[in-house]
Parts: C-alpha cells; sequence; structure tokens
C-alpha cells in the first residue's frame, strides 16, 4: 500500500516536470524566433529582400532546435555577440556574410537567381535582457517576364516566413517554410487562389506553434485553468470563455478596429496569469465570477495573439481564411496543452485526497510566481 507522502510525492514529481518542461523558454533574451524574409519587387528590375533575423544566433550557430540558447553549447559565443555595439558586430557578420550567402538558395522560374548582399541593419542593443533583431538585406535582379519565385536555406535557419510585399508595404503573400525544405512556389503577383490547402495548414502550423512550444505564457494561463478543476464541465466553461474572448480581439484587432500597444498588453498577460494561480489557492471550486474574469483575461491574450499574426501578416485576399486558420492553430495547441496535463495528472491523480495539496497548489503558486516575475520583466524592460 502507497503511504500519503509517497503519493504526494507522485503528483508533485509529475506536475513540476510538466511546468519545468516549458520553464526553458521563459526569458525573452534566450528565445529564438524565426526569421522573417520580406521579398519587394522593385518595377520589374529586382527584388529587394529583407530578411528580419537575430543575427548572433545565427553566426553563432544556434539554430531553431535550440528553442533555448543557454541549450547550445556554443551559447558563450552568442552570449559575447549579443553585448558587442552594432558596429562592432557589423565586423563580424562581414566575415561570415559569404558563408551566410551560400546557406540561401534562390530560383526565379527554376533557375537560380544571382542574388548580392547590399547590407545588414543592426539596431544598438539597448537591453541585454532582450534579443537584438537585425535586418539583412539581399537584391535579386529580374529578367523581363520572370513570374515565380522559390526559396531554400539551410536547415540551420530553422523554420522561417517568407512574405510577399507590395510597392504600399502591404503582405500580399504568405509562406511558412519548414526547416530545410524548399518553399512552394510563388507568383510574383501573389499566390494563386488554387493554394489554399497549404495557405491554411500553414497559418494553422503558426498559431499552434504560437501556443506550442513558444507561448509559454498562454500554456502557463491554460494550466491554471486546468488546475482549478480537472473536471471537464468547470473546464470547458473557462476554456469557451476564453476562446470566445481571445477570438474576439484577434479578429477586432487584424482589421484594424481594436489596438492597444504591447507595452500595456504583456504585462497584463503576466498579471492574468498571477491572478488565476493565486485564486487556485484561494478557493476549491469554479466561482460565479471565474468564467468572467477569464473572458476579460482572453480579450488580453486575444491582443496578444494578433501582436504575433499582425508581424507575420496576412495577405489582403487571404485575409479571412488565414485568420480562421491561425486562431484554430491556437485552439488545437490549448487543447493539446489540456490534454497532456489531464492525461499525466488529472486522470490519474485528481480523485486522490491529497490531489489538491500535493499538485493544484504547489502548481498554482508556481504559476503564479513565475507571472510575478514576468510583470517586473515587462514593465521594468518593456
Amino acid at each position: 500500500m502507497i503511504d500519503f507522502r509517497k503519493k504526494r510525492m507522485v503528483g508533485v514529481f509529475v506536475l513540476w516536470n510538466i511546468l519545468f518542461f516549458f520553464i526553458t523558454f521563459v526569458a525573452e533574451a534566450h528565445r529564438i524566433r524565426p526569421a522573417i524574409t520580406s521579398l519587394y519587387p522593385q518595377a520589374g528590375k529586382s527584388i529587394r529582400t529583407e530578411i528580419q533575423v537575430n543575427l548572433e544566433a545565427l553566426i553563432a550557430g544556434i539554430g531553431m532546435e535550440h528553442q533555448d540558447t543557454d541549450d547550445s553549447a556554443v551559447s558563450v559565443e552568442y552570449n559575447r555577440l549579443r553585448a558587442m555595439p552594432s558596429a562592432e558586430l557589423q565586423q563580424v557578420f562581414q566575415g561570415f556574410a559569404s558563408k551566410f550567402m551560400m546557406q540561401m538558395e534562390i530560383r526565379l522560374d527554376g533557375r537560380p537567381a544571382a542574388e548580392g548582399l547590399v547590407q545588414v541593419i543592426i539596431a544598438e542593443q539597448e537591453d541585454l535582457e532582450l534579443a537584438r533583431s537585425s535586418v539583412i538585406v539581399i537584391e535579386v535582379p529580374i529578367s523581363s517576364g520572370t513570374s515565380r519565385l522559390d526559396w531554400k536555406m539551410s536547415p540551420e535557419f530553422g523554420d522561417h516566413v517568407i512574405r510577399l510585399m507590395n510597392r504600399e508595404g502591404e503582405v500580399v503573400a504568405t509562406q511558412w517554410v519548414r526547416n530545410g525544405e524548399r518553399s512552394p512556389p510563388v507568383s510574383l503577383e501573389g499566390l494563386s487562389q488554387g493554394d489554399f490547402l497549404s495557405r491554411f495548414l500553414g497559418y494553422m502550423k503558426i498559431g499552434f506553434t504560437h501556443i506550442l512550444p513558444k507561448g509559454l505564457d498562454h500554456i502557463l494561463f491554460v494550466l491554471g485553468l486546468f488546475l482549478l478543476s480537472a473536471r471537464w464541465k468547470p473546464l470547458l466553461i473557462q476554456v469557451t470563455s476564453f476562446t470566445v474572448a481571445h477570438t474576439a480581439t484577434l479578429s477586432l484587432s487584424m482589421y484594424g478596429i481594436a489596438s492597444v500597444p504591447t507595452i500595456i498588453v504583456e504585462p497584463l498577460i503576466a498579471l492574468s496569469i498571477v491572478y488565476v494561480g493565486l485564486e487556485n489557492v484561494m478557493t476549491k471550486e469554479l466561482k460565479h465570477w471565474r468564467p468572467f474574469l477569464v473572458f476579460l483575461f482572453g480579450l488580453l491574450h486575444g491582443l496578444g495573439f494578433a501582436g504575433v499574426l499582425g508581424e507575420i501578416g496576412i495577405p489582403e485576399p487571404f485575409f479571412l481564411e488565414s485568420l480562421i486558420a491561425f486562431n484554430l492553430g491556437v485552439e488545437l495547441g490549448q487543447l493539446v496543452v489540456i490534454g497532456i496535463a489531464y492525461l499525466l495528472v488529472g486522470w490519474i491523480f485528481s480523485r486522490r485526497s491529497w490531489y489538491r495539496m500535493a499538485v493544484v497548489i504547489p502548481g498554482s503558486l508556481t504559476i503564479s510566481l513565475i507571472g510575478v516575475w514576468w510583470v517586473y520583466e515587462r514593465v521594468v524592460h518593456s
């Protein structure tokens, strides 16, 4: 017969492993984001290509497989590069530029293009707590009648987004390119209507990966909802409130109807995580006010989702379908988080008398403490 202490240790061990599996993604300075490549056709003569990338990670050789830069064997070199002034990092990149160009293959109508490096734009590193974003500018000459372009980077570059822009700087087409794979051909007039499935699945993937593995703040919020009660009815009420709310603000924000600065949204999202964790400690059941508060918090999280989607961009002709696909990806990510938590903790332990003391309270306090740290970090470093 297993005694109480052993049962409690099993519960704590399982839950803390779930939580700390994701803790490696906490610090913004240590997170590798996918590169965003924007293509600007220049009056039929060339394509200006702007690659927004973490240049220090690229030079150090830290790829997307390292969700946290500290997991890499070259993290010391990465941090050394991050501390450099922009002029010094410019010089380092000059020695790396030829290697970078060899990692890239652009084809026009199936034939290799003669791309050339123009410049690299590096901002000063004002805050070492935040990763620096740089822009590599490449010029791709095109001949009259060129209609399609495809793109491939070496596997070290990781997943990335390609955006075709018009002269007004608006997104005409978007492609999500998997690690080391060649992009589907991009029409220089925009994606064809026949690419519906690839576009839809691409935006679903973007939404899903924004939750798993990259959205630790959203993951912890959803786990906070789960920890109040592992029973499906209270969980369904909370998740439905959260989903309706973040869908509303995501849509309103992307249509330009609602807009709140990130400097306000991100600390408030962190506060929502603090609250759900603390309320789990103070109450044992779903109170009547909880779904309304979850709805309000969902409005904030929707604005956070909109910030990510806005950075990537949505082609105007495919706006609604892309928005729906992204949101479905987010929902799928949330369901996977809940499903994993239920299988590892709720299904086995939730009916045990020690579950609240051994799992809910320590887990909720951990979530709240992480949220408190994020509030501080996002206010001080905003």
